[in-house]
């Protein structure tokens, strides 16, 4: 337990299933976002050649898998790119902007650091914010305020310094950095087996941030119907459990962590966990969400994730999750999944697909300078 540090998480684990709560007799609308820790320039002496073959397989590839597949609501599979603010790269960028004009994907936020400070993260973080928006016309805007709004994934899981080591990131009023800076969600979780796993999991929660110490967001108030948001910052969390059916040595459970890779590819049966793991705003649990992550510049996943593994992933959604009598599918970017657990929050009801653009509104993709 240790070595899997089964020990941080396992138990607020159990203590959710014990009280979950139950729907009542309707349609379940399934709410299913990818997002991406996308890293060009994952690896050792990379080069630059290297890197365009990564995104090139997105751009030329990506779309052909996607547009043989629709939810209920009529739209595409879309694929939300986390970029790292330490990889940019415009060309990158550029090819990305254009794949996700077509209204596959959406870009937003994610940053890797280390001994870094409070002021310095801030400048890191808006300066990126507005190079993104001008330089590529992603991200969206507050509309009460006019001010760019993002999401956010942090790099090697250590939001908050949460890392008992201290390393990769070094700022204990992240949180609040984070939302000063326009971050309307963190994506990051779940981390386990890492040490950065949080103790509160499978939740929609708000995090308070204590200035003085590191991993605030380790607890938190669950986003629920009718109550005002109470923290910092809104964390999103995807699907961790303990996946009974694939057993190493045909005794102990693995750990299903919402992560796609190599050697853990989507498959029916985490599809099913993914579902009954059910994720959701308190007091709406016929809206269940699904948030899956990868790191899906890696050459190892690009078949996986370009290919057979991913288009028979989202049949098995469209056929098993989207027969308009017991569930409505919906493919949304982090963006939209944002709206939607605030409409929820707000107590609308119906179809969760006429709430993508509840609050922010989708990015323009007009480029202000250059």
């Amino acid at each position: 337990m240790l070595k899997k540090n089964l020990h941080i998480w396992v138990p607020g684990y159990l203590a959710r299933k014990l009280r979950a709560e139950r729907q009542v007799r309707s349609i379940k609308h399934i709410v299913f976002c990818f997002v991406d820790h996308y890293e060009p320039r994952w690896g050792n002496d990379v080069g630059i050649e290297q890197e365009r073959y990564r995104v090139d397989r997105w751009y030329n590839d990506y779309q052909e898998v996607a547009s043989k597949h629709k939810d209920s609501d009529g739209c595409h599979p879309k694929h939300t790119f986390f970029y790292p603010e330490e990889e940019y790269r415009e060309e990158h960028l550029d090819k990305l902007v254009k794949l996700c004009h077509g209204g596959f994907g959406e870009i937003e936020i994610h940053i890797h650091h280390h001994d870094d400070t409070s002021d310095n993260l801030r400048k890191t973080l808006a300066g990126y914010a507005r190079r993104l928006h001008e330089h590529h016309g992603v991200l969206s805007r507050f509309p009460e305020t006019g001010e760019l709004a993002y999401g956010f994934i942090h790099g090697n899981w250590a939001l908050d310094n949460c890392r008992p080591d201290g390393k990769r990131c070094g700022v204990n009023d992240e949180l609040i950095v984070l939302r000063e800076t326009g971050c309307y969600a963190d994506f990051t979780y779940p981390a386990a087996p890492s040490p950065c796993q949080t103790r509160k999991v499978n939740a929609v929660y708000y995090a308070t941030d204590d200035p003085n110490r590191p991993k605030s967001h380790d607890t938190g108030k669950d986003v629920a119907v009718g109550e005002a948001p109470r923290g910092d910052l809104m964390i999103i969390q995807g699907p961790l459990g303990l996946n009974w059916k694939d057993r190493k040595k045909g005794l102990f459970p693995t750990i299903e962590n919402a992560d796609i890779r190599a050697e853990f590819p989507p498959s029916p049966n985490r599809v099913d966990l993914w579902v009954d793991t059910n994720i959701h705003v308190k007091g709406r649990p016929d809206w269940v969400f699904i948030k899956i992550h990868t790191h899906g510049a890696q050459e190892r996943l690009l078949d996986i994730l370009l290919g057979k593994p991913f288009d028979e992933m989202c049949s098995y959604l469209e056929n098993r999750y989207n027969d308009g009598d017991n569930f409505a599918l919906h493919y949304v970017s982090a963006r939209e999944l944002y709206n939607v657990i605030k409409a929820a929050e707000d107590g609308k009801t119906g179809s969760p697909g006429q709430y993508r653009d509840y609050i922010l509104p989708p990015p323009t993709y007009e480029k202000v300078a250059g």
